[in-house]
């Protein structure tokens, strides 16, 4: 008697790198609990890195942002072939684009879908009339696309699933999932640095980050004489919308106490370099970021928005303030600067939350439990 195939999982994602850098603790979980793992994306410089942890790799040509209706439609046809010919038992969508594309090219198809939402994106958390306009097409999309009966949906909070629910999404098909798991062999606790105190901010240097409101703050604590080094770690990111200008940037490498590192490939070398974490985001679905900063130790100084206060706790290992309130995180910023017992504390804290709630191992098996749910129904 032959041994069954083991089932074959395929992720949809529109960057090779943000594959590598968000999913393949999931990924590498579910090839250990004996799933053939596929991963379809735009494949840039990281499609060999891709192929070494044994994953098959599908090329799909993915251009984030373009409202090209006929690129689009190609997109979905090549998605469909795909789906035909590879016969995936189970699909995973990551982010707003692949949900949407993804599950319009499964429709008839036998792939049950999963459609990971995290932070719903530009459409939903930006405040442009462009944003208002693909906010309410993706939102007219989704209520259709997600209520399918092979479709379920993946959130990392509560904010998001309620979102999802009020677009009537059936809640017995949404689950929550917090993030894709921390390595916390790797990020482990650091001494503080020596030098001036120094906050990090780490991610795509976008205006929904709150990039601007954290440079105004910056400015606001050095006219005060309360300066404190700053640390912008990421890149732009030209496909967004929200993406800051290269003249921005430029402008910002101007100003004392501010270094713009760009892409940096050891994230554990910025917080070993920054006695603060910062994230002034206007939303998130769980921010890799700042789990990262609390394993390694490092108090926060965050939005008090969905997503970010998933990690980022009022009076615990974090101060919360407004979006878009650039007096407010000066003030938080220089509270931490001052006081070495309070960083220290929500360092621990911090590293402690991790460790129980976000480690790469507990996210690796409540994925894998998940995947073996959906297929069983």
């Amino acid at each position: 008697m032959m041994a069954a195939s083991p089932p074959k999982l395929l992720y949809l994602v529109t960057e090779d790198w943000y594959f590598l850098s968000h999913r393949v603790p999931m990924a590498l979980a579910a090839q250990r609990a004996g799933y053939e793992v596929h991963v379809a994306t735009n494949v840039d410089a990281d499609g060999e890195a891709i192929k070494a942890y044994g994953f098959e790799l599908h090329p799909v040509p993915w251009r984030r942002g373009s409202m090209n209706p006929f690129y689009r439609l190609d997109v979905i046809l090549r998605l469909r072939r795909l789906y035909r010919d590879l016969r995936p038992a189970l699909a995973h969508h990551v982010a707003l684009e692949p949900s949407v594309m993804g599950s319009m090219a499964a429709i008839g198809l036998p792939v049950i879908c999963l459609n990971a939402l995290a932070g719903l994106g530009f459409a939903f958390t930006s405040r442009t009339a462009k944003a208002r306009v693909s906010g309410s097409f993706a939102r007219l999309l989704l209520r259709n696309l997600l209520r399918r009966r092979q479709n379920s949906s993946l959130v990392q909070n509560a904010d998001d699933r309620a979102t999802l629910i009020d677009l009537g999404i059936d809640s017995t098909h949404i689950f929550t999932i917090a993030g894709s798991g921390v390595d916390v062999d790797y990020f482990k606790p650091m001494p503080e640095p020596k030098g001036p105190i120094t906050a990090a901010f780490v991610g795509r240097l976008l205006d929904d980050k709150g990039v601007r409101t954290l440079i105004a703050a910056h400015e606001i604590l050095r006219r005060q004489g309360r300066p404190v080094r700053l640390l912008l770690a990421g890149d732009p990111d030209p496909a967004n919308p929200a993406s800051i200008s290269l003249a921005e940037i430029e402008r910002w490498k101007q100003i004392p106490d501010v270094a713009v590192l760009g892409h940096v490939d050891d994230i554990s070398s910025v917080w070993a370099a920054a006695h603060i974490a910062v994230l002034p985001s206007r939303r998130e679905g769980l921010p890799k970021s700042l789990l990262e900063a609390a394993a390694c130790g490092r108090p926060i100084v965050a939005t008090d928005v969905p997503g970010c206060r998933e990690i980022a706790r009022q009076d615990v290992n974090a101060l919360l303030v407004p979006a878009d309130d650039a007096n407010a995180l000066a003030d938080a910023i220089s509270r931490l600067a001052q006081d070495a017992d309070l960083r220290h504390r929500f360092g621990v804290q911090g590293r402690v939350i991790v460790e129980r709630e976000f480690s790469d191992k507990k996210i690796g098996a409540d994925i894998v439990a998940l995947y073996g749910r959906l297929l069983s129904r």
